[in-house]
């Protein structure tokens, strides 16, 4: 399959090249490009009346936008190098991992280094952590972004090429940026937190899929089976719960933000409660074990398709 061979190598380009910070310093990132974009529409058109609908327009605009550009892309004659590596800059499996093995790293030093490393990955507030706490959140963090960052760019890429990729890419960066619910933000990017969440419906379920697959892990199908579903997400719930359950431990649960404590439910409250680095490593290696299924899948369809 055209698309499969091309999704293939471009996970193996992101996997051993990841994020040069050679060549992010001479040029600009097109998530960065795609933030900008976002900002710029925020700036002139979050004001006044029917935020709800101008939202709305901005997500049709932002849609359209991402798939003309990669279909452009696309249109070039002979731009299989060029989509490869296009797409391979569009995924973070090695960027990911590095950011969540650093916390790891940074929480052995002390907690303080600890809560400085998570805070950079998660939301919540870092000085309300404990050593379990910032473990629990660069796990959390993990899972998430290994369906955000990964499995969902390769999912619309291997349906739609280019422009499924950088349409969701669009997406998911204004949903990071505006999807919020408070004053500002709760009519304005009311679009672009129901449009992530329809993107990540799928790609969600088919992480926790490939993690209980990966570890051919019946407890951890139970896990997510029985707890997904009680995250606050309607997405997010999947990978963290099959992660959960091929760790043995809890994630989720109470936390603070904005210095407001929210009690969460537990995923996987049967399990072990006390983290520490050595438990951020091991979702380390299950998301390597995951990606290594992904691929070989991807493979397999590009070889036999």
């Amino acid at each position: 399959m055209f698309s499969a061979s091309f999704l293939f190598l471009a996970m193996i380009l992101d996997a051993v090249l990841g994020e040069p910070d050679w060549l992010w310093k001479r040029f600009k990132h097109p998530a960065t490009l795609m933030g900008r974009w976002v900002e710029w529409f925020d700036a002139r058109v979050n004001h006044g009346d029917n935020r709800k609908q101008k939202g709305m327009l901005v997500m049709a605009a932002l849609v359209i936008g991402g798939a003309l550009a990669g279909g452009l892309i696309a249109a070039i004659p002979d731009r299989g190098l060029l989509e490869i590596i296009v797409a391979a800059i569009l995924l973070a499996q090695r960027s990911l991992t590095e950011h969540v093995q650093q916390v790891a790293g940074a929480l052995r030093e002390g907690l303080p280094q600890g809560r400085r490393a998570v805070s950079m990955i998660v939301g919540r507030d870092p000085e309300s952590l404990d050593r379990s706490g910032v473990a629990r959140g660069a796990i959390e963090s993990a899972a998430e972004n290994f369906s955000d960052g990964v499995i969902a760019p390769a999912f619309w890429f291997f349906l739609f090429g280019l422009p499924g990729i950088v349409v969701y890419k669009l997406v998911n960066t204004a949903d990071s940026m505006i999807g919020y619910r408070n004053e500002r933000y709760e009519q304005f990017g009311w679009a672009a937190a129901r449009l992530d969440d329809v993107m990540n419906w799928i790609p969600a379920r088919i992480t926790g899929g490939l993690i209980c697959l990966a570890y051919w892990s019946e407890d951890a199908w139970k896990v997510m089976q029985a707890d997904a579903r009680k995250h606050r997400s309607p997405n997010a719930g999947w990978p963290e719960a099959a992660m959960a359950g091929v760790l043995g431990v809890a994630l989720a649960g109470p936390r603070s933000y904005d210095g407001t404590m929210r009690d969460l439910a537990w995923v996987n409250s049967g399990g072990r409660k006390a983290l520490d680095p050595m438990d951020i490593e091991g979702a380390v290696s299950v998301l390597w074990r995951s990606w290594f299924v992904a691929a070989a899948i991807i493979g397999a369809a590009a070889l036999f398709g």
